[in-house]
């Protein structure tokens, strides 16, 4: 029998809201309170710093930051420094591994294997890149990858950059990497694509991907 996954939309929310809700939600999985369950959601402007990042990859001050409206969080997830902010699709799965794979790389070839199928659906030839985390296209990143797990329950998970500002990545050295870009779907087809559109597609090979079963339509809650 498939594991059971519940889709839940947040829309726009705040990204400290949105760990707090994690966090809840890691605790009631791995008591078996809840399914397997998959945040979406779109942040106001932020960098987040992982476990293995520094504040001096950012590359420009404070006050130009703020003069944006570019937050900053050190976080506990893998990985180093990225960037979420409208325009982009931020997903949150929370997984019991004991009912898949208690293997994080498994986990994280898994997220890289939903967008490049995801990708090949929209007709763009997508990649990994050996040694580095995330999805690429040519040598741009389009999908950012950063996980946390407790007790084998997974948190944090993936940036998909549907249409972000993306001279926001200018301002940091995203994840560390000098010698590679960052893109996105609009830059690459030049035209407007929903969100409503590409959430269909993540949520179809997510699903396939893990082998889990979808409990209904993706739920929106505020």
């Amino acid at each position: 029998m498939r594991p059971k996954l519940e889709v839940i939309d947040l829309g726009k929310k705040d990204y400290q809201q949105t760990y707090q809700l994690q966090l809840e939600l890691v605790k009631k999985r791995a008591n078996n309170e809840i399914t397997d369950t998959l945040l979406l959601v779109e942040h106001p402007p932020v960098f987040t710093i992982g476990r293995s990042g520094s504040r001096d990859n950012i590359t420009v001050s404070q006050a130009a930051l703020k003069e944006v409206g570019i937050s900053v969080y050190e976080t506990n997830r893998g990985g180093d420094i990225t960037y979420h902010g409208p325009g982009q699709l931020v997903g949150y799965p929370i997984l019991n591994l004991k009912e898949h794979q208690q293997d994080l790389h498994w986990l994280l070839r898994n997220y890289e294997e939903v967008f490049i199928r995801v990708l090949k659906d929209l007709g763009i030839k997508a990649k990994r890149i050996e040694e580095l985390t995330g999805v690429w296209v040519g040598e741009k990143k389009i999908t950012a990858i950063g996980i946390g797990v407790k007790h084998w329950v997974t948190y944090h998970g993936f940036a998909f950059n549907i249409a972000p500002n993306l001279e926001h990545f200018n301002y940091i050295i995203p994840c560390g990497i000098v010698d590679k870009g960052v893109t996105s779907l609009k830059e690459l087809l030049a035209a407007e694509i929903k969100r409503e559109e590409i959430i269909k597609l993540v949520i179809k090979q997510f699903i396939e991907v893990f082998e889990m079963e979808l409990m209904d339509n993706e739920q929106q809650i505020s």
